[in-house]
């Protein structure tokens, strides 16, 4: 490959932040499934989100959040260090993921989406802003786990709510609703699952102020969580910035299934090459 002087290492540090992404973005799942107590089934759409007076709000919002009997449906999510957006598909145990890394000080701006089914995974990468940089082919290129340095730390599909939303109600210490379908309280996200949806050490370094994060979370009239948001406070260097998780469209987005024929690739030797830094 003919790489630019100075390219080269600038590219690698990029796509360090792509490998690093695939492997511990705290937005894909990771905490895996609540222990709290089973949801009940959900009433007719038609039915207002707390059909009863006396239901308990913060069952209301762990029974919204995606289990896996919705369909297919859309997601976007934002933490302190990304940006993502995509769909998530259930019966195909399918999860389609978009994100733009932002340029740094090297000047590159990368576009990646990342589509896992099952135990399989396929990317797309593009990246500009300096002459030179390495070109893949706008396709869906498929990885083979074993040629990945970190295979154990790339993700798969692990169940429909890839935002982490149920841990963290599961966490709330108090919840009430506001107005018809709008709840507000506080989660303690200083242990357990609801501190594996940060990065690591984020959580804790929070101090006391992260027993008490106010979150806002909205169900619509269909009994589904639409929105989850935390107003995380500043830690040290660290600035404050809203956590959020937003699903729509659940049943009417589009099904994920296998790219095929032209869409699809093999990932050249460059692909991994960049991911394995």
């Amino acid at each position: 490959m003919t790489q630019a002087t100075g390219t080269a290492s600038a590219t690698r540090r990029t796509v360090g932040v792509i490998a690093a992404m695939l492997a511990t973005t705290t937005l894909l799942g990771g905490c895996g499934p609540t222990s709290g107590p089973a949801s009940a089934p959900r009433s007719n759409p038609s039915d207002s989100p707390s059909a009863s007076p006396t239901a308990d709000p913060k069952q209301v919002l762990l029974d919204a959040v995606p289990e896996g009997t919705e369909g297919a449906f859309r997601f976007t999510g934002k933490d302190s260090s990304s940006t993502l957006s995509g769909r998530v598909d259930p019966d195909a145990k399918g999860i389609e993921v978009n994100s733009t890394i932002a340029p740094g000080s090297e000047g590159i701006t990368v576009k990646m989406s990342v589509l896992i089914i099952a135990d399989e995974l396929w990317m797309k990468a593009k990246l500009t802003g300096q002459a030179g940089l390495p070109k893949f082919p706008d396709k869906w290129m498929k990885l083979d786990r074993t040629k990945l340095s970190d295979n154990a730390g790339i993700p798969t599909y692990d169940g429909a709510d890839q935002g982490n939303a149920g841990p963290l109600i599961e966490a709330a210490t108090s919840v009430e609703e506001q107005s018809p379908g709008t709840y507000v309280g506080f989660i303690d996200v200083s242990a357990g699952e609801a501190a594996k949806a940060f990065d690591d050490g984020e959580a804790a370094a929070l101090g006391d102020a992260g027993k008490k994060v106010p979150f806002t979370a909205v169900v619509g009239a269909d009994k589904n969580l639409t929105s989850l948001t935390l107003k995380i406070p500043a830690a040290g260097k660290a600035k404050a910035y809203d956590y959020v998780v937003n699903y729509a469209d659940y049943g009417t987005t589009p099904k994920i299934s296998v790219p095929t024929g032209a869409a699809a690739t093999k990932a050249p030797p460059m692909a991994y090459e960049l991911l394995n830094g």
